[in-house]
C-alpha cells in the first residue's frame, strides 16, 4: 500500500500520461484533518484498508425496460464493457476499493434462478478488480420494485422471496472468496414513485412501515449469506437504511440486523450534499467550504455515521458521493477536499459515483473516460488521494 501511494504521489508530480495536466490554476486547499476517536478493532482496521472508493456506475446495473439483453445490458446506458485494464487504472491511481453495481431483475426466470451467462459476467469482472488489488463491494441495485422487492408490507412476503433468492445464489457462487470481497444488500431501498421515495419523514406511518420492512429485508439478507457456507461465515456486509439516506441510519426505526459473526456487518448510506451543488444539474456551481451552509451540508451527513456507528466501533461508508460537473472545477476541488478530509478524520471510506457516459438529465460525474483510460479531472482526482483514508492512519 505504501508503495503504491508513494508511486501515484510521484506520477502525478511528473505529470505522467493519463494524470497529467496543464498549469490550469486550481488550487487544492488546505484541510486540517481533526483528531477523534476511533475504537481499535479489525472493523476499523478493513475500513482504513479500504481507502477511498469508486463506482462503476451505470454498467452491470444498467437494463432497458421491457427487454432482456442478457450480458449485453451492461452496454444499455452507454458505457462501454469493462474491461481488467479500467480496474487497473483505478487502483494504480491510488483507489482502495470499488463498488460495482448489479442489477439482477432483467437476468431471473420465473423460479428467480439468475441466469448462468450473466452471473459468469459478474464474476468476470469482479475478478479482474480484484487481481488489480481492489477491495470488491457488489450488490442488488435497481431491482427496487413492486415485482421484485419493495420495503412496504404489502409487498413484504414476496419482497424476502425476492432478497433472498437472489443472494442465496450469489453466496454460493462467491463462498470461496475472502473478505476482500464485501455484499452489499440493497441500494437507496425506498418507497419509489411515492410521495415519501426520497423523504425519510418519521412521522408518516408509510415511513415506518418501509423502515420496519427494510429491517426485516437486512436481517434476511445476512441470515441468507451467512447460511451459505464457506467464506460468507465472517464476510463484511453491508447494509443500508431507508434510501440509503443519512437520516434514515441515523434514526431509531433503523435496526442493526444481528448476526453470527462478531462486528461484520458495515452501515451504509449515500451523500450527494449540499444537494443543490452536488447532485441539482440546474443548481448552484458555488461552493465555498467556510461559508457556514456549504460546510455544514457537507459534515452533517458524514458526522452521522461517526455520532452513531464509528464512535461505538460498528463500520460505516459512503457508498456513494460526488459533485455534478457544471464548469466548476475549483468548487468541485474544494468540496471534495471538504469531503474527502471530513470522512478520512472520522475514519469512513467513501466512495465516489461515476456514471460513465453522460446522463440523460444532465447529471455528469464522470472523472475516467472508459475508453481511453484518461483521467478527466485530474486536480479532482489528486485532491481525494490527497485526503484520502489510508491503512497507514493508526487507530486513536
Amino acid at each position: 500500500m505504501l508503495k503504491r501511494i508513494a508511486a501515484i504521489f510521484l506520477a502525478l508530480a511528473l505529470l505522467v500520461p493519463g494524470l497529467a495536466w496543464a498549469d490550469s490554476g486550481i488550487v487544492i486547499p488546505e484541510m486540517p484533518i481533526g483528531e477523534f476517536e476511533i475504537p481499535d478493532n479489525e472493523a476499523m482496521a478493513f475500513l482504513r484498508r479500504m481507502g477511498t472508493g469508486w463506482n462503476l456506475g451505470n454498467t452491470l446495473e444498467a437494463y432497458i425496460d421491457g427487454q432482456r439483453r442478457g450480458v449485453n445490458d451492461e452496454t444499455s446506458w452507454g458505457n462501454p464493457r469493462t474491461t481488467p485494464e479500467l480496474f487497473q487504472a483505478i487502483a494504480d491511481a491510488g483507489f482502495g476499493f470499488v463498488r460495482i453495481p448489479v442489477s439482477w431483475h432483467t437476468h431471473v426466470d420465473a423460479d428467480l434462478n439468475v441466469d448462468e451467462a450473466w452471473m459468469d459476467r459478474v464474476q468476470e469482472v469482479v475478478d479482474w478488480a480484484l487481481d488489480a488489488g481492489l477491495i470488491v463491494i457488489i450488490n442488488i441495485h435497481h431491482d427496487n420494485a413492486p415485482a421484485w422487492y419493495f420495503p412496504d408490507s404489502e409487498h413484504l412476503d414476496a419482497s424476502l422471496t425476492y432478497v433472498t433468492r437472489i443472494w442465496a445464489q450469489i453466496a454460493e457462487r462467491f463462498a470461496d472468496y475472502d473478505e476482500r470481497l464485501v455484499f452489499e444488500g440493497l441500494n437507496e431501498p425506498r418507497l419509489v414513485g411515492s410521495p415519501y421515495e426520497w423523504s425519510f419523514n418519521t412521522a408518516m406511518l408509510e415511513i415506518k412501515d418501509a423502515a420496519d420492512c427494510l429491517n426485516r429485508l437486512n436481517q434476511a439478507f445476512v441470515d441468507t449469506v451467512r447460511a451459505a457456507g464457506g467464506r460468507n461465515a465472517d464476510r463484511y456486509l453491508a447494509v443500508p437504511g431507508y434510501a440509503a439516506s443519512p437520516d434514515g441510519i441515523d434514526s431509531d426505526l433503523f435496526v442493526l440486523p444481528t448476526d453470527s459473526a462478531d462486528n461484520r456487518i458495515i452501515v451504509a448510506a449515500h451523500a450527494y450534499s449540499p444537494y443543490d451543488f452536488a447532485l441539482n444539474a440546474r443548481g448552484t456551481d458555488a461552493f465555498d467550504p467556510k461559508r457556514p451552509a456549504d460546510r455544514s451540508g457537507v459534515m452533517l451527513p458524514i458526522k452521522k455515521l461517526y455520532d452513531r456507528w464509528i464512535s461505538k466501533g460498528i463500520p460505516a461508508y459512503m457508498g456513494e458521493w460526488g459533485t455534478v460537473d457544471k464548469g466548476n472545477p475549483q468548487a468541485r476541488v474544494d468540496h471534495a477536499a471538504l469531503f474527502v478530509s471530513a470522512a478520512t478524520q472520522w475514519n469512513i471510506p467513501v466512495c465516489w459515483w461515476d456514471n460513465g457516459a453522460l446522463h440523460s438529465n444532465g447529471e455528469n460525474f464522470r472523472i475516467i473516460n472508459r475508453r481511453t483510460l484518461e483521467w478527466e479531472f485530474p486536480e479532482l482526482v489528486e485532491t481525494i488521494m490527497r485526503y484520502s483514508l489510508k491503512e497507514t492512519v493508526p487507530a486513536q
